[in-house]
């Protein structure tokens, strides 16, 4: 091969390859029995509000490797497990059934991106969570949030057949990679 068909192929590679990955991102989210509502059981947290805020150190790492601000941030993998500090249950199949979503809200604007899904849950994980996350949708405004973290992750789906009359509280940990982009 030419060397000018390495050089292009270099360029052309540049836009598509991520510039940085975090190290796994978790947030620790609860469901309580007592909070089923019509059958649905949901928790909201800051995505900075975990010890030692993993998605800032992700984002100061891209903006330094890029000396400016990324233009997109995108999800890489994302796992659903179930906390071991959990009571009364012991599997994801006991807190959840069907279509268990992962959403960001975004601070203020209360904007909805939607995340990830993952379909019966069993087991106590990691299971994977199909990722639907793109930035490409997040709106201009929104995408300055999602850099300075002002957002919060939502996990929402249908409580497992029990689950309100177990008296459970199911320690729920999403853990994202997430890749950022020049």
């Amino acid at each position: 091969m030419k060397p000018i068909c390495l050089i292009l192929l270099a360029l052309a590679a540049c836009g598509t390859d991520p510039v940085s990955f975090s190290a796994p991102v978790g947030i620790n989210l609860k469901v309580k029995s007592g909070e089923v509502l019509s059958n649905a059981i949901s928790d909201q947290k800051g995505i900075t509000t975990e010890s030692g805020n993993p998605f800032g150190a992700f984002v100061s790492d891209a903006q330094h490797k890029l000396g400016k601000d990324p233009t997109r941030i995108e999800i890489d993998q994302l796992t659903l497990t179930l906390g071991a500090q959990s009571t009364s249950v012991t599997k994801l199949e006991e807190v959840y059934t069907g279509d268990v979503d992962v959403a960001f809200i975004t601070n203020d604007t209360n904007n909805t991106y939607d995340a990830g899904h993952v379909m019966n849950p069993m087991g106590v994980g990691p299971v994977p969570v199909s990722v639907s996350f793109t930035s490409a949708s997040v709106s201009p405004a929104d995408f300055t949030k999602l850099l300075t973290g002002s957002f919060s992750v939502v996990i929402r789906g249908s409580a497992a057949s029990g689950f309100s009359a177990k008296g459970a509280e199911a320690n729920m940990q999403l853990t994202f990679t997430f890749a950022a982009f020049d």
